[in-house]
């Protein structure tokens, strides 16, 4: 028979409960970001309104939230063109807060798509047009770098370009190496010398190509675009999710978790959570936010009549 004292006791370990599942899911909801909105980065927590952009008055893109949370790279259009890859761009760094802003590149190339170094050195790193084949070539500068000072990671050439980072040094690259042929790798830089490749194999890279790669925090996961028939065409991707292993560098159990029926809209760029627990990405200029743990997809821009981009999960390099 339960007394006094045991009824109370369990109430207040029910309480206890109720108030820390209350307070992970909470915590959950509490998703900061960084995405392009219209030209202009925010950083902000998902789903609610703006405010300040931390960059305004340029067309600026694709930031990409350093592991040690205080930094983002990105790169600034400085010439348009129909033709994306024929655009002028030009690397810059800024603090989150939104102070410290400086350039890495001189803008007179096509650099594209930076991320980070996960090693501890917080290296940024991105993609450099060869405006000769048509390739790209991956750079690497350093917080605090000027213009001129950036070095290049790979011969140009060879088509290598940078997707995402793991913890021992590695980048995740898409590579043509020489007497490799073309694939994914996981490429271990040799400033001044030659990096070498280690093969990442996935069943599903037999039949399409992936995109906008993004290994999880706790580099167990991966994420992606897929280009069905290697069909470059943005709209119509569909994102998925898989198994990552890191040591045996394969790519298993692939599973749709966004338009997996293909419909004609420009559904990419799926970025990891801090936590790693869920998947922020752009679909018809909205952002969307899905859960791994319930499979559940919702909403999390809130100006229906702006244009955004590129999101990306706070301290969680691509």
């Amino acid at each position: 028979m339960l007394t006094r004292v045991s009824l109370m006791r369990l109430f207040c370990c029910s309480l206890v409960a109720s108030f820390t599942m209350d307070s992970v899911a909470s915590a959950q909801e509490m998703y900061r970001s960084s995405y392009y909105k219209d030209g202009e980065i925010h950083v902000n927590v998902l789903g609610k309104p703006e405010g300040k952009p931390i960059t305004t008055g340029h067309w600026d893109f694709k930031p990409s939230w350093s592991k040690t949370g205080d930094h983002l790279v990105f790169f600034r259009r400085l010439k348009n063109d129909p033709v994306v890859s024929n655009w002028i761009t030009q690397l810059c760094i800024i603090n989150a807060d939104g102070t410290g802003f400086h350039e890495l590149s001189g803008g007179t190339y096509t650099d594209f798509n930076p991320t980070w170094t996960r090693d501890g050195k917080n290296t940024p790193v991105w993609n450099r047009k060869n405006q000769g084949t048509g390739g790209y070539t991956i750079m690497a500068s350093r917080i605090g770098g000027k213009p001129g000072e950036e070095i290049a990671l790979t011969d140009p050439s060879y088509h290598a370009w940078v997707h995402s980072a793991v913890r021992d040094g590695r980048l995740f690259v898409s590579a043509t190496p020489p007497k490799l042929g073309y694939g994914l790798f996981l490429m271990n830089p040799d400033p001044g010398g030659q990096p070498t490749f280690d093969r990442v194999t996935c069943e599903l890279a037999k039949t399409g190509g992936l995109d906008r790669i993004s290994v999880s925090p706790d580099e167990k996961k991966i994420c992606f675009d897929y280009l069905r028939d290697f069909k470059p065409d943005m709209p119509g991707r569909t994102l998925y999710v898989a198994d990552f292993d890191v040591k045996a560098r394969t790519i298993t159990n692939a599973t749709p978790f966004a338009n997996a029926e293909g419909k004609k809209v420009w559904f990419d760029y799926p970025r990891w959570t801090r936590d790693g627990n869920a998947i922020v990405y752009h679909a018809g200029g909205k952002l969307f936010l899905y859960k791994l743990l319930d499979g559940s997809t919702k909403q999390v821009s809130t100006d229906d009549k702006a244009d955004y981009r590129y999101p990306h999960g706070e301290a969680t390099p691509n």
